[in-house]
């Protein structure tokens, strides 16, 4: 059980280090390829994923409001900086200044808010749920975009998943970055790889 628990482990991490490829040849070179978002439920432990991550990859840090995100953030800073990880705090300008993360990462329903903070972080993301909105993230100076649900996911908020055909035809009509999240995993991931960037939350764990 324990070599076929290795070869399944090793089988994954070549499966997204593939994947991994595929975006970096086509994705502007100031985003990370693949994006580790973080959730209290799903990710308990997030430091522990983040040192799995390839470096040149990324993590969204989603507190919540969590008492000890302060704590949180200052760690995931600090691991970022040995690992060479890019670090985006999700709609919480302040504490990313805090911390020196790289970036936010802004909700759809936050977006307006991005406009004060242009140009003063080294990336901006946000979550986009339609055509419209991928306009507006632009207009705002977003840099990329995390279009959601693709595959089915685990996710309360998760809405009927758009498939890798939809998708991809959604990315072809933009030019804002956009990366893949909802159900991406390493088995699919090479279906989107060539088009977009990859996140996900519980598929690294």
């Amino acid at each position: 059980m324990l070599i076929m628990g290795l070869k399944h482990q090793a089988a994954t991490a070549r499966k997204w280090r593939a994947a991994i490829r595929q975006v970096e040849s086509h994705f502007p070179t100031h985003l990370p390829p693949l994006l580790f978002l973080t959730d209290p439920d799903r990710t308990p432990d997030p430091l522990a994923i983040a040192e799995t991550l390839p470096a040149g990859c990324g993590i969204i840090y989603r507190h919540f409001g969590a008492a000890d995100r302060t704590d949180m953030a200052h760690a995931l800073a600090d691991m970022s900086e040995r690992r060479h990880l890019t670090l985006l705090i999700a709609a919480d300008p302040d504490l990313a200044k805090r911390v020196g993360a790289d970036g936010v990462h802004w909700p759809e329903v936050r977006l307006v808010k991005a406009r004060a903070w242009r140009d003063q972080f080294a990336v901006q993301t946000a979550s986009a749920h339609s055509r419209r909105a991928i306009w507006r993230a632009q207009q705002y100076g977003i840099d990329a975009v995390l279009v959601s649900s693709v595959y089915p996911s685990k996710s309360k908020s998760a809405g009927t998943p758009l498939g890798t055909a939809r998708f991809r035809t959604l990315v072809n009509g933009n030019t804002l970055p956009i990366y893949a999240l909802g159900g991406v995993t390493a088995t699919n991931s090479g279906q989107i790889a060539a088009c977009a960037g990859l996140s996900a939350v519980s598929a690294f764990s």
